[in-house]
């Protein structure tokens, strides 16, 4: 390989001191770092060019702050690393809430002539004074110091509530007997305890097989229950607050709510234009969803005949009976054809063939746990990024699935490092977590391919926040194309997964995709509308909304508000999903189903989609690679295309 940045040293000790005094040297020295780059550009001595310079430098030690303190404290396995993630967390916090109302440092950047800087620049710079406007630079004194007050707590909201759903795993205890249907695997990893009794847990490698294959409806409602209840009562209470400070801050900055404030950033432009679009998904999927979920009751019907509608209880153990019987596809058959190691090395083959990178395994490279596997992302010889993936389960463990960053790619001076996120089976996959690997791994390749920017602003997943599900939903076109499938989808005696079977699994999913729209239009309603109205009863606008978008009936005496991340993460965004499908789709429109390794088609995607990053409005990239505007033709064609014709 060729000379390029090291990658971030890590600490080579087990020992949980030894990552602590690391993790707090690293971010104090980081923070310390930009309050110097602060002082130096406030003393107004700088040209154009140069002013910029430190403005990106800043940028990229805060940048650097957030990332390590966020991965700690969401996948170390000692409590304190991940304790002091957090107080570090709120530290950048704190200090990127002073820079940004920091006058004397907005009229240093201000001051700089855009016309002496090139496009770069001058992107760099124009985003930079949007940004200080709306963190309130311009506010009288006392509506900045409240501005700061609220910025504070509210980080301390944020995190308290993501912990408890990290934290908050639950259980039930079934008889072995309840057992009878599930994969011989998961049976033979869930002996009976000294009770006689069978512990199943709420994290995903036990729900999602549990809520799909067990045939004792009681024991689904059991497990339901506490997976719906997770984090709650305790983060009722802090999504009140949360939900509180967010709206009283986009107040103070003249905006109606927080959507608005939040929208104002995004591809879709303000707030109203939310409900607006949530609206028209739901109008365009309802035939389909309706359709959907009346096959769904009757099936029920015919085992539960008293049953007036279908909820979570039994949504994925009879999608997956209607799969057996409609189209002779039994997950159960499925899954003896996805065995972890080979899914994982299946993935880097496929994205490195796609994209034109190698993946080298690194096998002495020090990490924050034995599960960690690392490897360096290798394109014609030389180094691009590396890439860390933390993929099964643990206690403490950010218990989804996402990509964390851990370093910014600079070119020529920093490499891109990303970390995958997930809680997977070590053994047998659903082929519903191959989907989701395929998901998040489209972003972290992302992350990686654009990585070579000189300005941190555009390093990485740095476009606007309701296109970064594009590119992943995308890639997940990839795990469901036969060809793709039989390259690493293998049973124990070698042999691929028929190509028969794949056809029937893409009608089966086709099948539930008006379910789907529909559910997602539910989240995207209740993200929306929790921010909007901030009411007062949480759990009956759950419920309002969920009669009015979902096909799905509300489970009684539950509360799914309290373990739904995205209210943290993503606030009144949650429609970027839905409306990044949009986009994926329109995207997956250049491509040749037959030919998913059309290197002309995937490169052009990677040079003008991926690698970019920032430094071009979404929208743009978009038209790069297609030739035009986005549209919803492709998302409407597919939403009404009959089962396996997608």
């Amino acid at each position: 390989m060729t000379d390029a940045p090291a990658p971030l040293s890590l600490p080579t000790t087990d020992d949980a001191a030894g990552w602590e005094t690391w993790l707090a040297d690293r971010c104090d020295g980081c923070l310390d770092q930009a309050r110097g780059l602060v002082d130096r550009l406030k003393d107004g001595s700088h040209e154009p060019a140069e002013a910029m310079a430190i403005w990106n430098d800043l940028n990229l030690a805060l940048h650097d702050a957030f990332a390590v303190a966020s991965l700690m404290a969401n996948v170390h396995p000692a409590e304190a690393v991940r304790d002091r993630g957090e107080r570090a967390e709120q530290d950048a916090h704190k200090l990127l809430t002073e820079i940004g109302l920091d006058r004397d440092l907005y009229d240093a950047l201000a001051a700089v002539d855009p016309e002496r800087l090139d496009d770069a620049g001058r992107r760099v710079h124009a985003l930079s004074i949007r940004d200080f406007h709306r963190a309130g630079v311009d506010q009288p004194d006392d509506v900045r110091a409240r501005i700061r007050e609220l910025a504070e707590r509210e980080t301390a909201v944020a995190q308290e509530f993501a912990k408890n759903i990290r934290n908050d795993q639950r259980s039930v205890q079934v008889e072995p007997a309840v057992l009878e249907g599930l994969p011989a695997d998961f049976v033979e990893s869930h002996q009976p305890g000294d009770d006689g009794l069978v512990t199943i847990t709420t994290e995903y490698p036990d729900y999602l097989p549990f809520a799909t294959f067990c045939r004792d409806r009681a024991s689904r409602a059991a497990l339901m229950e506490q997976f719906l209840n997770r984090a709650w009562p305790v983060n009722e209470a802090l999504l009140h607050e949360l939900l509180g400070l967010r709206r009283e801050q986009a107040r103070l900055l003249g905006y109606d709510g927080y959507p608005s404030y939040d929208a104002e950033v995004k591809m879709i432009g303000k707030g109203s234009a939310i409900p607006e679009f949530i609206d028209r998904i739901s109008e365009v999927s309802t035939a389909a969803a309706r359709r959907d979920i009346d096959v769904l009751l009757a099936r029920l019907q015919q085992d539960h005949p008293d049953v007036e509608s279908v909820n979570n209880v039994d949504k994925l153990f009879y999608q997956e009976v209607l799969r057996r019987e409609r189209y002779d596809v039994d997950a159960q058959q499925v899954r003896p054809y996805f065995a972890f190691e080979k899914v994982r090395a299946g993935l880097l083959d496929v994205t490195g063939r796609l994209f034109d990178v190698e993946y080298v395994e690194v096998t002495d490279a020090p990490s924050w746990h034995a599960d960690v596997t690392t490897y360096d992302v290798v394109r014609q010889g030389e180094r691009i990024g590396r890439i860390h993936l933390d993929l099964h389960p643990r206690a403490g463990k950010y218990n989804h699935a996402a990509q964390f960053t851990l370093t910014s790619g600079i070119k020529d001076r920093q490499l891109a490092e990303g970390v995958l996120v997930c809680n997977f089976s070590r053994n047998l996959m659903e082929h519903d977590h191959v989907v989701t690997l395929f998901h998040e791994f489209g972003h972290l390749v992302h992350h990686v391919l654009a990585g070579d920017h000189e300005w941190a602003r555009f390093s990485g997943v740095a476009t606007e926040w309701d296109f970064v599900e594009a590119p992943s939903q995308m890639l997940e076109e990839w795990a469901w194309d036969a060809d793709i499938l039989q390259s690493f989808g293998t049973n124990a005696d070698g042999e691929p997964i028929p190509r028969e079977l794949v056809d029937k699994m893409r009608a089966a999913k086709d099948f539930g995709k008006g379910l789907y729209a529909a559910t997602q239009m539910f989240y995207a309603a209740l993200s929306y509308r929790l921010h909007q109205d901030v009411p007062d009863d949480i759990t009956a606008t759950q419920r309002e909304l969920q009669e009015r978008y979902d096909v799905f009936s509300y489970v009684p005496d539950t509360h799914f508000f309290a373990s739904f991340g995205h209210l943290e993460g993503y606030g009144s965004g949650y429609y970027t999903y839905m409306w990044s499908l949009v986009i994926a789709k329109d995207l997956f429109s250049a491509f040749d189903r037959d030919h998913m390794f059309d290197t002309a088609v995937a490169h052009r995607y990677r040079d003008r989609v991926l690698a970019p990053g920032g430094s071009k409005d979404a929208a743009d990239l978009v038209e790069d690679f297609l030739g035009r505007p986005y549209n919803f033709d492709a998302f409407e064609d597919w939403l009404n295309s009959a089962p396996g014709a997608s």
